[in-house]
């Protein structure tokens, strides 16, 4: 297995600058992130590790040697990009402009440098369309905050080398990540189909009128929500039977939403200006599928780290 330590992150926004963290983690890794704008990753860096300190996970010194080993540059040309054995790109998500950087960067980096796609949507095949090898480029689909969550899905291109598949799953393995292996560059990976899936039956339960949004919400919060860690769906399949998963498929999942495009009811949503969090206030509150106010909204957004780190340490 080839010693990776030379690490290239491309953007560096909010996913760039967490995944440089991350990398930065590694013992005697060596991380640069390039991009074609000012970018102040280290003060990125410690205001995603600051709760981290505060909760008594990381010390201050561990912060200090993680940003010492992050440099910014955005000359695509410097030695920082040259050297790179590993590349994460996490630009925009448009389809040219990362066929476009990668084509750049291979008559740059080394004939051996790894290619990896952040793309939460796009196909990596499509990515690597314009590279001359594209068996080294491999899809890495951090989940945000990428910095907590651990997953990360490795996505095989038509073309990866199981070679370079078996080296990003170790080099994430060992950068305290849990990497899963998508076998196939299919849309929404792995997480991603299983998810929206659950929001596609969600949605149609409301537009169906069946229940309320709270209360759907609510059913999955106090029910299987609570479980899934533990207990994931084909485990579950198992513990109960796979006897009984098929009868009860034979029987529900005749009634279950299974079209094939959005939801009307978004549409009409849109049309309304109800745009969830985005929507404009209106009497001091935002619209979507239920109201917020802005404390409300405030709330929500600022108690996900807290309770993903309540969830992963105990802290």
């Amino acid at each position: 297995m080839r010693d990776i330590k030379k690490f290239l992150v491309c953007g560096g926004g909010m996913m760039g600058s967490a995944i440089a963290q991350i990398l930065a983690g590694l013992e005697g890794a060596e991380v640069t992130v390039y991009d074609v704008y000012p970018v102040d990753i280290e003060a990125k860096v410690r205001n995603n590790m600051k709760l981290l300190v505060e909760k008594g996970i990381v010390t201050e010194a561990e912060v200090d040697a993680i940003v010492g080993k992050i440099r910014f540059t955005q000359e695509i040309e410097s030695e920082g990009v040259k050297s790179a054995q590993l590349v994460v790109e996490c630009v925009l998500e448009d389809m040219e402009m990362k066929q476009n950087l990668f084509a750049q960067l291979e008559g740059i980096v080394a004939e051996d440098c790894i290619f990896c796609t952040n793309t939460s949507v796009m196909s990596p095949t499509e990515i690597s369309a314009k590279c001359n090898h594209k068996e080294r480029l491999v899809g890495t689909h951090f989940w945000n905050p990428a910095f907590l969550i651990p997953l990360v899905e490795v996505v095989k291109t038509d073309a990866t080398s199981d070679e370079v598949a078996d080296i990003v799953m170790h080099v994430l393995t060992a950068a305290g990540k849990k990497p899963v292996l998508c076998k196939k560059d299919v849309p929404g990976f792995i997480a991603n189909r299983m998810q929206h899936a659950l929001w596609r039956e969600a949605i149609s339960i409301v537009e169906r009128g069946i229940a309320d949004a709270k209360t759907v919400d609510d059913a999955c919060k106090y029910s299987f929500g609570l479980r899934l860690p533990y207990l994931p769906p084909l485990v579950n399949s198992d513990m109960v039977g796979t006897q009984l998963t098929y009868n009860i498929h034979s029987y529900v999942l005749q009634d279950l939403e299974d079209r094939h495009d959005a939801s009307p009811l978004l549409k009409e949503m849109i049309d309304k200006g109800e745009l969830g969090f985005r929507a404009e206030t209106v009497e001091g509150k935002k619209t979507g599928f239920m109201e917020y106010t802005e404390d409300e909204i405030a709330a929500i957004n600022g108690g996900l780290n807290e309770y993903l780190i309540k969830m992963l340490y105990n802290k």
